[in-house]
């Protein structure tokens, strides 16, 4: 990975776990279902952005190497982006 990339990347899986944390105490302490929910909502929002971050990374390197390479890789790295594209659509957002 980019070392930048990387940085940020493993910063926001941190943030991630520790919203993960606060989300499972509000459903343990019967919190109000409304401030579960924006919790919730604000964990997926983290989600969309390290996805950010790991695509940039993998468009930066790997897909640039294998359009260079041309030819079956670079037929697999479209391949491979229709397919995160699919998961995209597919998940409703």
């Amino acid at each position: 990975m980019i070392d930048d990339i990387k940085k940020r990347a493993l910063h926001r899986a941190k943030i991630l776990q520790g919203q993960m944390r606060g989300l499972e105490k509000m459903i343990d302490a019967d919190e109000y279902c409304v401030d579960i929910i924006t919790q919730s909502l604000a964990i997926q929002k983290s989600l969309s952005s390290l996805n950010k971050l790991l695509v940039e990374n993998h468009l930066r390197t790997h897909v640039t190497d294998m359009f260079d390479e041309g030819g079956d890789e670079r037929e697999k790295a479209v391949a491979e982006l229709l397919a995160v594209y699919e998961l995209q659509n597919n998940r409703g957002s």
